[in-house]
C-alpha cells in the first residue's frame, strides 16, 4: 500500500475549507479505489491524503485531485495568483 500526500497552493483562504470538503467528498463517493482520503485546507494549502494499492509515485491521485480542482474550484473568486499550484508531497509505502 502508498500513501500518498498532494499539496495545492493558490486556492483562496476564503473558501479553501469549503474546497476541502467538496474534494473529500468526491474521493468518498465517486473514487472509492483510492481509500482512506482526507482533504483539509492548512496554511494556505490544500492538502489531500488517500491510501491506495497501485500509486507508487503519486501521480494517479495526482490527477484525480487535479480533475476534482478543476471541477469544483469555479475561477472567480476561489483562486489566487498561483492558480492551482499542485505538487506531490511524499509517497510512502504503509
Amino acid at each position: 500500500m502508498y500513501r500518498v500526500t498532494l499539496g495545492c497552493r493558490g486556492i483562496s483562504p476564503t473558501f479553501g475549507g469549503v474546497v476541502a470538503e467538496w474534494i473529500q467528498g468526491e474521493f468518498l463517493d465517486h473514487r472509492p479505489w483510492h481509500r482512506n482520503v482526507t482533504c483539509r485546507f492548512v496554511d494556505g494549502e490544500l492538502v489531500l491524503e488517500g491510501t491506495n494499492d497501485f500509486d507508487e509515485t503519486g501521480l494517479a491521485l495526482a490527477d484525480e485531485f487535479s480533475d476534482c480542482i478543476s471541477a469544483y474550484v469555479p475561477e472567480d473568486g476561489y483562486l489566487t495568483e498561483n492558480d492551482g499550484d499542485l505538487r506531490i508531497v511524499s509517497v510512502e509505502i504503509v
